[in-house]
């Protein structure tokens, strides 16, 4: 065991108030080299500031629109009082896609019905239906205009989405077959695509179905989603995507310009730091999402905010018809424009707004990974000034396994729970967070998984808490080991999502620092701890504020994590970054202890069980063979 140094101190004692010198074991992190290591992200954002672009929208229409408002309002009030529960695979949702396919019939619009049973969660297995009119064009490119016709079965339903769905009848109305023969039809640059999907106020499941056939086909080159036009709320483009990706900048700068030249204001978005999240964390309710996945640019017009509306008093009587023909005259234009001279990149990429001008995703990567550098200097550091002062790593990384082994046998219980029915189970799609589904809680299931992890670290407690006075080289083994192993954690981050470390870096910036803070009081100590976890936290208030989870919000992201919108890989780093960050939570509380040798080693909760029932038992045995040995003799 290595000795300790002069004017040594145990954490949060008070003695040696001296400055310590820089390098000891008080002092360990190189200011100096960590503060050297920031120059290095002066060349990316020099590189991101000179990506920094102003998109230009298409052309505009040569004609004026000709969205009718009063024939939209009454389309969707018709829909909102005739059907006003048509959640899916209920009759009111059959009878609402008989309604749609009547409307179309009379602008001599045929149909395709596209039908599929689907898990649901909170519904159960229900069959759904996808309905699309398509009008042929110049070209097989087609631009796809969507809307979903289903609600979640509180309420009529009229703003989210028979204002949506209206919208989409009175746009193909534009490019329906004249009634008269004679007048031969004009026909579009592109083939455009009228979908009604069903399902999407559960995860956006018609657009997700749609996506998954077309993609792979490369025709849809553009989508125009309508949700929720006729709200009191300000215009509003929602670009998120189920991966991080964004839709093209050239497509969302024209649904700006033409919905700023009808409403007067310019639509709103996510802020600089959501659009930030929205790719670290890829998450929408809307049903863009599923087409800017697969590549396909997308963009969804809405009065909404980024949660879809949903209540009880979502009746035709609150629609704003001004608001429903200032959108629906916006969204015309936009399809027009798009038809008539096509200027998009096919694909998607990743960007992020700031104003009306946007930073490339790339460049935004690379300052984020620049800014990890001064942590990965640092940790390195660390490890190289242990191996100097010949300070043992291995019973701290033994420590580590045994808290990793923690948080993976917590996984797995969460999984086989998930396995047996105790968490919701359907599609791998976000649930409407007005759903009863989004916010009960199943108490039992939870308590079971808490137990279950309180015991499994009351088998691992015996090996992990301290048993003797710990030195302060071993406090500073513990927390290398744990840094170390979150620069593992970071490397993982950025093979596979790089925006993902906005989570990790206030975390990994703020602990570097913890073993410098090894003399300072506990409260100080634990304040420093509790600072870092602000980044894993953005997720949860993410969650909570911007798309009104509140508290449910935590219940949501496991919620999301068992129905496999969250994939296998997040998960694994995350639960590896909580067992580093156990560790450093038991250094800062002066409850660490490095794993001990086979001298030191207690015996485990269940030997020691089964060693006293062995022992109590040959008492008894040695006692009853007393007590027949005296019997004898008397």
């Amino acid at each position: 065991m290595s000795s300790t140094v002069p004017n040594q101190r145990v954490p949060g004692s008070r003695r040696g108030a001296r400055r310590h010198r820089r390098g000891s074991v008080e002092r360990p992190v190189n200011g100096r080299l960590y503060r050297s290591a920031f120059l290095l992200v002066t060349l990316p954002l020099l590189l991101a500031a000179l990506t920094v672009v102003r998109p230009a929208p298409l052309q505009r229409p040569i004609l004026p629109p000709a969205f009718d408002a009063t024939t939209a309002q009454e389309l969707a009030a018709q829909l909102a009082t005739r059907h006003p529960l048509r959640a899916p695979g209920t009759p009111g949702a059959a009878r609402a896609a008989a309604w749609f396919r009547e409307q179309l019939s009379t602008y001599r619009l045929p149909t395709d019905v596209d039908t599929w049973s689907e898990n649901v969660p909170g519904l159960g297995r229900v069959r759904l239906r996808n309905i699309s009119a398509t009008v042929t064009g110049q070209s097989t490119d087609t631009i796809l205009v969507v809307a979903h016709r289903d609600d979640i079965g509180i309420g009529p339903g009229a703003n989210d989405n028979a204002s949506g769905t209206a919208a989409l009848i009175e746009l193909a109305r534009a490019y329906a077959r004249p009634s008269t023969p004679a007048v031969a039809p004009v026909r579009s640059a592109h083939t455009l695509m009228f979908l009604s999907t069903d399902g999407g106020a559960f995860g956006g499941l018609g657009a997700l179905r749609f996506a998954k056939d077309e993609a792979p086909r490369g025709r849809v080159v553009a989508v125009v989603n309508l949700d929720a036009l006729a709200g009191a709320g300000p215009p509003r483009l929602e670009i998120a995507g189920d991966l991080p990706r964004s839709p093209t900048p050239v497509l969302v700068e024209t649904a700006a310009r033409w919905t700023l030249e009808q409403t007067g204001t310019r639509p709103a978005h996510a802020g600089f730091l959501g659009q930030l999240i929205d790719l670290a964390f890829p998450f929408t309710l809307y049903e863009q999402g599923p087409f800017v996945a697969r590549g396909i640019p997308a963009v969804t017009l809405t009065t909404g905010s980024a949660r879809p509306p949903a209540a009880f008093d979502d009746t035709a009587e609150r629609l704003e018809q001004a608001k429903l023909g200032e959108v629906g005259r916006a969204a015309q234009q936009l399809v027009v424009s798009l038809d008539q001279g096509l200027e998009l990149a096919r694909g998607t990429t990743s960007y992020v707004w700031v104003g009306d001008r946007l930073i490339r995703g790339w460049a935004i990567q690379l300052v984020l990974i620049a800014l990890l550098a001064p942590f990965l200097v640092g940790a390195v550091d660390l490890y190289a000034h242990c191996r100097r002062r010949r300070i043992s790593l291995a019973p701290a990384a033994r420590a580590l396994r045994s808290r990793l082994a923690v948080w993976l046998f917590v996984g797995v219980v969460f999984a086989a729970l998930g396995a047996a029915g105790a968490w919701p189970s359907g599609v791998p799609r976000p649930p409407n967070p007005a759903t009863a589904v989004a916010g009960d809680w199943p108490v039992l299931a939870l308590c079971a998984l808490a137990g279950l992890a309180c015991l499994a670290w009351l088998l691992a407690r015996p090996r992990l808490v301290p048993r003797r006075d710990v030195t302060a080289e071993e406090h500073l083994a513990g927390q290398t080991a744990a840094l170390l192993a979150l620069a593992v954690a970071s490397l993982l981050i950025v093979a596979t999502n790089p925006f993902g470390l906005v989570f990790a870096l206030p975390a990994l910036h703020v602990w570097l620092w913890l073993p410098q803070l090894q003399t300072a009081r506990w409260p100080v100590r634990m304040a420093a701890f509790v600072a870092g976890l602000s980044g894993p936290l953005l997720v949860v208030a993410s969650l909570g504020i911007r798309f009104g989870l509140g508290f449910d919000a935590p219940w949501y992201l496991l919620e999301l994590i068992a129905l496999g919108y969250v994939g296998l890989q997040p998960v694994a780093i995350a639960l590896a970054g909580a067992a580093a960050a156990a560790q450093l939570a038991a250094v800062a509380a002066g409850r660490y202890g490095p794993y001990p040798d086979a001298r030191e080693r207690p015996r485990g909760p269940l030997r020691a069980a089964v060693r006293r029932l062995v022992l109590a038992r040959r008492s008894r045995r040695r006692r009853a063979d007393e007590t027949r040995v005296r019997a004898v003799g008397g």
